[in-house]
């Protein structure tokens, strides 16, 4: 139903119908137009739900009544107002236009509007349409989604609007944003853990800016151990051995020696856990540590493992860091313009050993 719709009290019914006989739209007539030029009325009036849309009829001197109809039922008549819609106002009612104003326009106001006119006892009439746009909606959308790799999804985007929204769906990933595809339904055949990430529905009609929700798609697969190294420990040092590992959900990690597990507690070895990383670490390596580990990464779709080694690297002895520091400390530089310090000092000290008899020695001449 239209602005007002049938809202008169009783009493008025008879002076409605009068009115329709006598000047304004002859029930059951088609509205037609008068002169070229008389009564004109607006083009069609465009506006967004809310707001208000104005509506002008313009008239001549000649006319001796007039009146604004929503389809068969009054709005206006003069200065009379016959609609109980607090939204209809009148604007304007002179020798040149007569206009009306609904105010806060909603969907159900859209429709033809007539402008009628009395001239010579001879009515005349003028239709305008009223459109209303509507901003973009998203009534429903899926909720967050968990699926196994390998199977498949479809993801739902409806949305409402005046003109129809183009609904758009964009895939949202660290490495990229990439257009999956122009649609309220979204189908995903095979998914791959590339493929989890953020999954954004954008609806949008021109009307006023998009309107964006999000579907998080979580893409469950078994580990893989990405890295896994030995390494070289001398005895009596601390050592750590390092696994990591990519899963969803993320994997649990255990160790063993040989076909031993080990417990997490053991002295002097202690197991630390995150979620995509694994060290064993000896905090004092001793000859019976060294051999092979194995890395065991798993979740509750699959486990995976890796082998290392913990060996031992022989430190330095005293006697070769010594002969080290020696051949350090006596090696001359040999780059351009160099001097060796350690020899000029020696030359200088053997200098003033052979002068201190000579002058001894001169002494004992003068006595």
């Amino acid at each position: 139903m239209g602005v007002c719709g049938s809202l008169f009290q009783p009493w008025k019914c008879l002076v409605v119908v009068s009115l329709r006989l006598l000047f304004l739209v002859p029930t059951g007539v088609p509205v037609r137009s008068g002169d070229a030029t008389f009564p004109k009325a607006m083009d069609n009036v465009t506006v967004r739900q809310g707001e208000s849309a104005t509506l002008r009829c313009t008239i001549d001197n000649r006319v001796t009544r007039v009146a604004w109809l929503n389809r068969s039922t009054i709005l206006y008549a003069g200065n009379d107002k016959w609609c109980l819609d607090p939204r209809v106002v009148l604007l304007s009612n002179t020798q040149t236009q007569y206009s009306i104003e609904i105010q806060n326009v909603d969907v159900y106001d859209e429709g033809p509007y007539t402008c009628s006119v009395q001239t010579d006892n001879h009515p005349k009439t003028s239709r305008v349409h009223l459109i209303v746009q509507v901003s973009p909606k998203i009534v429903e959308i899926s909720s967050d989604i968990s699926i196994n790799e390998g199977n498949n999804i479809s993801l739902t985007c409806i949305a409402t609007g005046r003109p129809e929204p183009t609904v758009t769906w964009r895939h949202i990933s660290p490495k990229a944003v990439g257009f999956v595809s122009e649609d309220e339904y979204l189908e995903i055949q095979g998914i791959t853990r590339e493929q989890s990430g953020d999954y954004e529905c954008s609806a949008s009609n021109d009307v006023a800016a998009p309107v964006v929700r999000r579907v998080k798609v979580t893409v469950n697969y078994p580990p893989y151990i990405s890295e896994a190294k030995g390494t070289g420990v001398p005895v009596g040092q601390k050592g750590t051995l390092q696994c990591e590992a990519s899963a969803v959900p993320s994997a649990e990690f255990q160790w063993y020696k040989d076909d031993k597990r080990l417990v997490e507690g053991k002295k002097g070895v202690k197991v630390e856990n995150r979620p995509f990383l694994s060290k064993l670490i000896f905090f004092n390596v001793s000859e019976h540590d060294y051999g092979n580990y194995t890395c065991v990464a798993s979740n509750k779709l699959g486990h995976t493992n890796a082998s290392l080694t913990l060996f031992e690297l022989n430190e330095p002895t005293s006697s070769t860091l010594l002969q080290e520091v020696k051949t350090t400390a006596l090696t001359p530089w040999k780059g351009p313009g160099a001097v060796s310090e350690v020899n000029n000092s020696t030359s200088r000290r053997a200098g003033c050993i052979w002068l201190l008899p000579l002058l001894v020695l001169h002494l004992l001449l003068k006595f």
